[in-house]
C-alpha cells in the first residue's frame, strides 16, 4: 500500500474536495485520501493490485473531476533512466502547470468581462428606470435575453452542478448557485413568456432576470479573483524554480564546453566565472571565491569559499574564478530537495483544518435543506400575513439568497492558503518546514532542547587561551613553534592550533625528527630546539591549568628543550548568534535546555555563556530520546534542535524536530523543520512564523464562520419582521465573492510579516 500524489482537475470549491475524498475513500483498494482545495492536489494511499488510476478516474469523471499523477512522482520514476529531460522534468512540469493555470485564468477573465458588462448594463437600466420609467415589457425582454446568455453560457458550470445533483445525488457550491439562479430564471421566464400564468396566480409582473445576471457575474468575478490570489500564494515555489540555471560550462580535456544542465553528470569538472550562478552542487578543486548564498540561508553577506569547500547549485558567484567537481545533480541537488520539501509541505493539512473539513463535508446538503425550509415557511406562513403574491416573491428571494450567500469556499481556503504562504515565507528565509502539522505544533512549544555541538557551538575546536611561563618567549613565537609541530599531526586539536597561527599570518618552520606518542602528544625539532607538546601531567601543578580545565577546556602544555614554557587551552566556542537566539526564546517564555554528551564541566561553561535555563550532560546519543520523553511526561511540548545526524532519535521523539543543516547536509528525514546554514536564530523565526500562521488561520476561520452564521439568517429574512428589509440575492452574490477573496488576501499578508 503506497501513498501517491495527484493533481486534481475540476475543483471549484471546498465542498468539491470533500466530495472527491468521500467518493475515493469508498472505493475498494483505497486506504486513505486527502484532497487539498487550495493546492489542487490529492494524496491517495491505495493498493495498485486492487484499483488503478483509470478506475478512480472512471468514478470521478461522472462528477466532473479527474486526477493525474503529480509531476514530482513522474520525475521520481524516470530520474534513474537515460532520458535527457529526466533530471529536470519536475522543474519543467511545474512551470508548465503554471502556464496552464495562467491560460485558464485568462479564459476565466474573458467570461468575467462579458458577465460584468451585462451586469453593468442591467444595473444602468434599473437606475434609468427609477429616474425615467420605461416599459416593463421592454425591460423584461432586455433582461430575459441577457439572462439567457449569462445562465446558459457563462453559468453553464452551475447548471452542470444541478445535473450532477439530480443524477448522482452529489452537491457542491456550483449546485447551490445553479439551483438558485435556475429557480429565479424559470420563475421569471414563466411570468414573462406566459402572462396568463401571472394573471391566474395574481403574482407581480416583476422578474428576477437581473438577479440571475448580477449573481452569476459576481460569483464568476469572485472565483476569478480567488484563482488569481491562490496563484500568488504559490509564488515561493515559482521563485525557487526561477533560481535554476539552464546551462553549465564543463571542462572536457583542455576545452571549455557549454552544455545544457541536464547533461551534467556527477564527477564532471565545471567552471564558474564571476557573476554567474553555480550550476549544481559540488566541491571546489581549484580557485577561490565569494558566493552569495542568500537564496539558501536568507543572509545577504557573501560566504568566502576555497579549495575543499562545498558549493550549492543556483547560488551566485560574486567574484573569483573557480573550478569544482559535481557531486549532486538533478533531483539530488539541495535546490531540488528544497522545492520538493516546500511543495509537499504546502500540500499537507494542519490539524486545525479538520474542523473546516468536517463543516464543509455537510455544508452543502444542510444549506440546501435550510433554503427549501425557508422557501416553504415564507410561502405558508407569509401567505397568512402578506398574501400569496408577496409571500411567493419573498420566498423565491430568500431561497435564491441563501443558496448564493452560503459559500463554503472561504471556509475551505482559510487553512491551506495560510499554510501555503507560511511555508513559502519560511523557505525564503532558510526555514524548511516538512509539513503543516509541524508548523502548527511549533506554536505550542513550551520547551526547546538544544544539542551543544554544532547547534549552540561552532562544532570544532578553537584556540581560546594561552599562558606564557617563560618570559623569554612571546605568545606569537610559542604559537609559531607549536603550530609548526602540530602541522604534521592529524589530531583535531592540531587543526585548531594551525588555524590560529594562520589567522595571525605566522610562517611555519621546517620540522625534523617528528614523533607521535599515542595518547600523550607530539614532538619534533625546530632549528636545533626540541619542542614537545603533550597533555598536562600530575607533576605540572599550575593554577592556570586547573582554571582552564574547570571551564571544560582541553589543556596542552609546551616544552622547549625539556623546559615548560607555555600552556594552550582549546575549546569549542559559541556560534555568534547563539546567545541572542536563546535570549529571544526565553523572552517568549520558552524554557531552553542544553542536552549534550559532553562532560558536566564543559557543558556548564558553555551553558553559562549561552544563557540556557538548565543543562543535561553526559548523555549518550541513544539516551537523548529518553530525556525528551521525560520532559514530555511532565507536560512540556518539546522542540528538539540538533544536527540531524546523531540526534535523530531525539528529533523524532520530540513534538517538533528541528535539524541544523550546514552546506549541502539537509537532514530532512529525521526532522520536521530544517534550518539552512545552521543558524540558531532561524529556530526562533520558525516559532514566530508558526504563531503568525496559526493566528492567520484562526482569523480566516473566524471570519468564514461568522460570515455564514450572519449571512444565512440574513438571507433567510430573519430581520424582515423587525426591519422590513430582505437581503437581495445580488448583494448575497457580492458578499459571497468578497468572503473568499478576503480570506486569501488575509493569508497573503504573511508574505510581508517581519520574522525578526
Amino acid at each position: 500500500m503506497e501513498t501517491h500524489s495527484f493533481i486534481v482537475k475540476g475543483m471549484h470549491c471546498a465542498s468539491c474536495s470533500q466530495l472527491i475524498k468521500k467518493r475515493l475513500s469508498k472505493l475498494s483498494g483505497v486506504e486513505s485520501c486527502e484532497v487539498n482545495y487550495a493546492t489542487e492536489k490529492a494524496k491517495i494511499a491505495y493498493d495498485d493490485s486492487v484499483i488503478s488510476l483509470e478506475n478512480m478516474n472512471r468514478e470521478l469523471e461522472k462528477l466532473g473531476y479527474s486526477i493525474a499523477p503529480n509531476v514530482s512522482e513522474v520525475h521520481e520514476k524516470i530520474k534513474h533512466t537515460n532520458l535527457p529531460e529526466a533530471d529536470h522534468l519536475e522543474h519543467l512540469g511545474l512551470s508548465q502547470s503554471k502556464e496552464e493555470k495562467l491560460h485558464e485564468l485568462q479564459r476565466e477573465k474573458q467570461t468575467v468581462v462579458v458577465a460584468m458588462s451585462f451586469a453593468v448594463l442591467v444595473i444602468i437600466a434599473m437606475i434609468w428606470n427609477s429616474i425615467i420609467p420605461i416599459s416593463m415589457q421592454l425591460f423584461n425582454t432586455f433582461s430575459f435575453i441577457l439572462a439567457s446568455i449569462v445562465l446558459f453560457w457563462i453559468g453553464r458550470p452551475f447548471l452542470e452542478g444541478v445535473e450532477k445533483f439530480v443524477k448522482y445525488r452529489v452537491a457542491n457550491m456550483d449546485t447551490l448557485i445553479g439551483i438558485g439562479t435556475l429557480t429565479a430564471y424559470l420563475f421569471s421566464a414563466l411570468i414573462f413568456l406566459f402572462p396568463q400564468v401571472h394573471a391566474f396566480f395574481k403574482t407581480s409582473d416583476s422578474t428576477y432576470f437581473d438577479v440571475v445576471i448580477v449573481v452569476i457575474a459576481f460569483v464568476k468575478l469572485g472565483k476569478y479573483l480567488e484563482s488569481r490570489s491562490k496563484l500568488k500564494t504559490g509564488e515561493a515555489i515559482e521563485k525557487l524554480l526561477s533560481l535554476q540555471v539552464k546551462t553549465a560550462i564543463v571542462r572536457r580535456g583542455n576545452a571549455e564546453v557549454k552544455v545544457p544542465l541536464e547533461e551534467v553528470q556527477v564527477g564532471d569538472l565545471l567552471i564558474v566565472k564571476p557573476g554567474s550562478k553555480v550550476p549544481v552542487d559540488g566541491v571546489i578543486v581549484e580557485g577561490a571565491s565569494s558566493i552569495d548564498e542568500s537564496m539558501m540561508s536568507g543572509e545577504s553577506l557573501p560566504v568566502d569559499k576555497k579549495i575543499g569547500d562545498t558549493v550549492i547549485g543556483s547560488t551566485i558567484n560574486k567574484q573569483g574564478h573557480f573550478i569544482f567537481k559535481a557531486t549532486k545533480v538533478g533531483s539530488e541537488t539541495v535546490l531540488a530537495q528544497i522545492i520538493r520539501l516546500v511543495e509537499n509541505a504546502q500540500g499537507s493539512q494542519a490539524p486545525i483544518q479538520g474542523l473546516a473539513d468536517s463543516v464543509s463535508a455537510v455544508f452543502v446538503p444542510v444549506v440546501l435543506g435550510i433554503a427549501i425550509l425557508t422557501f416553504l415557511v415564507w410561502l405558508v406562513v407569509g401567505s397568512l400575513f402578506l398574501g400569496t403574491t408577496t409571500a411567493l416573491s419573498y420566498a423565491i428571494t430568500c431561497f435564491v439568497g441563501i443558496l448564493v450567500i452560503a459559500c463554503p469556499c472561504a471556509l475551505g481556503l482559510a487553512t491551506p492558503t495560510a499554510i501555503i504562504v507560511g511555508v513559502g515565507k519560511g523557505a525564503e528565509n532558510g526555514i524548511l518546514i516538512k509539513n503543516a502539522e509541524s508548523l502548527e505544533r511549533l506554536k505550542a512549544v513550551t520547551t526547546v532542547v538544544m544539542d551543544k555541538t554544532r547547534t549552540i557551538t561552532i562544532g570544532k575546536p578553537v584556540l581560546t587561551d594561552s599562558f606564557i611561563l617563560d618570559k623569554t618567549i612571546t605568545k606569537q613565537e610559542l604559537l609559531q613553534k607549536t603550530a609548526s609541530i602540530e602541522k604534521k599531526s592529524e589530531h583535531p586539536l592540531s587543526e585548531a592550533l594551525v588555524a590560529a597561527a594562520q589567522a595571525q599570518n605566522l610562517a611555519l618552520s621546517p620540522v625534523s625528527h617528528f614523533k607521535i606518542t599515542e595518547g600523550i602528544g607530539v614532538e619534533g625539532t625546530i632549528a636545533d630546539e626540541h619542542v614537545s607538546i603533550h597533555k598536562p601531567t600530575d607533576r605540572e601543578q599550575i593554577a592556570e591549568i586547573s582554571k582552564f580545565q574547570s571551564e571544560g577546556k582541553t589543556v596542552i602544555v609546551v616544552e622547549v628543550n625539556h623546559k615548560l614554557v607555555g600552556i594552550f587551552a582549546i575549546s569549542d566556542t559559541l556560534k555568534p548568534e547563539s546567545k541572542n537566539a536563546i535570549a529571544k526564546l526565553r523572552k517568549q517564555n520558552i524554557s531552553v535546555i542544553m542536552l549534550t554528551g559532553d562532560n558536566e564541566k564543559a557543558a556548564q561553561y558553555i551553558a553559562k555563556q549561552a544563557g540556557v535555563d538548565s543543562v543535561i550532560a553526559d548523555v549518550l546519543p541513544q539516551d537523548k530520546a529518553k530525556k525528551i520523553q521525560e520532559l514530555q511526561a511532565l507536560g512540556n511540548s518539546v522542540a528538539m534542535v540538533g544536527d540531524g545526524i546523531n540526534d535523530a532519535p531525539a528529533l523524532t521523539q520530540a513534538d517538533v524536530g528541528i535539524a541544523m543543516a550546514t552546506g549541502t547536509d539537509v537532514a530532512i528525514e529525521s526532522a520536521d523543520v530544517v534550518l539552512l546554514h545552521g543558524d540558531l536564530n532561524k529556530a526562533v523565526q520558525a516559532i514566530i512564523l508558526s504563531k503568525a500562521t496559526v493566528r492567520t488561520i484562526k482569523q480566516n476561520l473566524f471570519w468564514a464562520f461568522i460570515y455564514n452564521l450572519i449571512g444565512i439568517p440574513l438571507a433567510a429574512g430573519l430581520l424582515y419582521p423587525f426591519t422590513g428589509i430582505l437581503l437581495s440575492p445580488i448583494f448575497a452574490g457580492i458578499a459571497m465573492a468578497g468572503s473568499s477573496v478576503s480570506v486569501v488576501f488575509n493569508s497573503l499578508r504573511l508574505r510581508f510579516f517581519n520574522l525578526h
